[in-house]
């Protein structure tokens, strides 16, 4: 009998916990019916019950829609040439302060007549104006091939800063294929004329010119151009107009590549030799567009090829033929869309007969079927007019009539800004007027940036207005929108200033609405967030 009890007792025991684990593991056991009686006075437990307690919501600032203006846009470079101290450094000899006081001095100017792009020329012959370890420090910079700085800086970064600093973007110019220049001194043990003396010939007019033919050339150049996007936080790559020398670097005589030709020939291949030039030159834009691309993809890829591409195009075009005399088929890298940006350097007056400018901008932009940007190069050093400043000024307004809300100019160079009086007073009091930023690059696909938060506080004559975003790192400017008495009024303003004081009265106008827009470094705009004034 007390046998069977313990048996009925671990029976109870293990049907327990085989519900327990049933219930752990999340299956409704099956139930049982009941055939115990409730008892009705055995006090239930207090169970609590559930109750919503009134939530006091938080003050929300309600959201202020407003209609802003469009922001004005043009891109307004200039190209600073270090090559034979065209620009700067002035001299060869200078001083690291007076290197770094010019270089200020011209940013200075740059921004105050509201110009957004610097075109440095960081490697004017096979030689670096930045800490390299693929090629020497310019005799431009130092009076000596391989010579550093004294005391030691980096000048492509102080550029890259103070440019940034300013709210204008800062290109890097690479002559891709120049290795040595007749103004550089003799070529010494460090020059890359003897370093690469394998794929380098010397012109008759005493420059040394890297074969474009020779892949190691094609290496070479394209390590140097990685080596700088990826360690510089530049804008973007620029390549002149130089790609086979013109003929009279060589006195007239062909280019002398009869190494890679003949073995080119050898192994087969059947182009014409004027087609196998071009061909090198066409793969290595693709080459190099790509790669800057693969490394950072906000950094645009721009060339300035030789105005005309060939005469006859458009009709009534003639001078030189940069695709029959440089192997540049730069119709081509424009059609393809190997480029972000095409400065052709339409260096004649508007007037001219056999180049006309307005002509060759119209048959350039008909040629532009991937909708890069076209932005002309403009000979603001010495084109031919008896009133350069006004001739200036005259191209940029037919430019933007004929490039609408892309447009855009290179101004050669920043001398031609500096050596004559009028010309900068009769751009900011014309066409440059207003800032601008640059115009946006579509096909470049960036993460967009967040909306900035506008802070106001009314302090009886004014509003101290402040303003941040949580993603500042990706911020290159802010644009601020004021309303006076329904008008609205827009200021592009340098990543560094967070904070201005509005008045709340001007011009006997009366202050209505705040806005602020954050822009990245591809001129493209955030949300805004906008406060009504009471």
């Amino acid at each position: 009998m007390n046998n069977l009890k313990l048996i009925i007792f671990l029976g109870a025991l293990a049907s327990c916990s085989s519900a327990k684990t049933v219930r752990t593991t999340g299956v409704r056991p099956t139930p049982t019916k009941s055939t115990t009686k409730p008892d009705n006075n055995i006090s239930k437990p207090n169970i609590p019950v559930a109750t919503t307690k009134p939530v006091t919501a938080l003050p929300t600032e309600e959201i202020f829609k407003v209609n802003l203006p469009a922001i004005n846009r043009e891109f307004r470079g200039v190209w600073i040439a270090s090559v034979a101290n065209i620009n700067w450094p002035s001299r060869n000899n200078l001083s690291v302060d007076q290197q770094k006081q010019e270089a200020i001095s011209m940013l200075d100017m740059l921004k105050d007549n509201n110009f957004n792009a610097v075109i440095f020329q960081v490697r004017p012959s096979a030689d670096a104006l930045y800490t390299s370890s693929l090629e020497p420090w310019s005799y431009f910079l130092t009076g000596e091939t391989g010579t550093a700085p004294y005391p030691n800086y980096d000048p492509l970064q102080f550029w890259i800063d103070e440019a940034h600093k300013r709210g204008l973007e800062l290109h890097v110019w690479l002559n891709p294929y120049r290795a040595h220049h007749t103004n550089g001194g003799s070529p010494n043990s460090l020059s890359m004329a003897n370093k690469l003396s394998d794929i380098v010939v010397r012109l008759k007019n005493g420059m040394y010119w890297f074969d474009p033919a020779n892949p190691k050339t094609q290496g070479h150049v394209s390590n140097v151009v990685k080596d700088i996007v990826k360690r510089y936080d530049i804008d973007a790559v620029h390549f002149d107009d130089y790609f086979y020398p013109y003929a009279t670097y060589n006195k007239g005589a062909d280019f002398p590549d009869n190494a890679t030709w003949n073995a080119y020939v050898s192994s087969g291949g059947n182009l014409s030799r004027a087609d196998w030039r071009r061909d090198n030159v066409n793969k290595f834009v693709e080459r190099i567009y790509k790669e800057i691309h693969a490394e950072k993809n906000y950094v645009r890829f721009g060339i300035s090829p030789f105005g005309i591409w060939k005469p006859g195009y458009p009709e009534g075009i003639v001078g030189s033929s940069q695709y029959d005399e440089l192997y540049a088929d730069a119709k081509l890298w424009l059609n393809k869309g190997w480029v972000d940006y095409f400065s052709p350097q339409l260096y004649w007056p508007i007037e001219s007969k056999g180049q006309p400018f307005g002509s060759l901008l119209n048959w350039w932009k008909s040629e532009n079927t991937m909708n890069r940007h076209l932005w002309p190069g403009l000979n603001t050093v010495e084109i031919k007019s008896s009133d350069r400043p006004t001739e200036i000024k005259d191209q940029i307004e037919l430019s933007r009539q004929i490039l609408g809300a892309d447009a855009g100019e290179v101004h050669w160079s920043i001398a031609g800004l500096t050596k004559n009086s009028s010309m900068l007073p009769t751009l900011k009091n014309g066409p440059y007027k207003e800032k601008a930023l640059i115009p946006k690059s579509p096909w470049i696909k960036t993460v967009p940036l967040q909306t900035p938060t506008l802070f106001t506080n009314d302090n009886g004559s004014s509003i101290q207005t402040s303003w941040s975003n949580k993603n500042i790192k990706d911020v290159f400017q802010w644009v601020v929108f004021t309303q006076y008495n329904g008008v609205w009024e827009t200021e592009i303003l340098t990543l560094d200033t967070l904070s201005k004081d509005i008045p709340k009265n001007k011009n006997g106008k009366t202050l209505n609405a705040i806005a602020i827009k954050a822009i990245d470094r591809l001129g493209n705009e955030s949300d805004y967030m906008a406060k009504k004034i009471k």
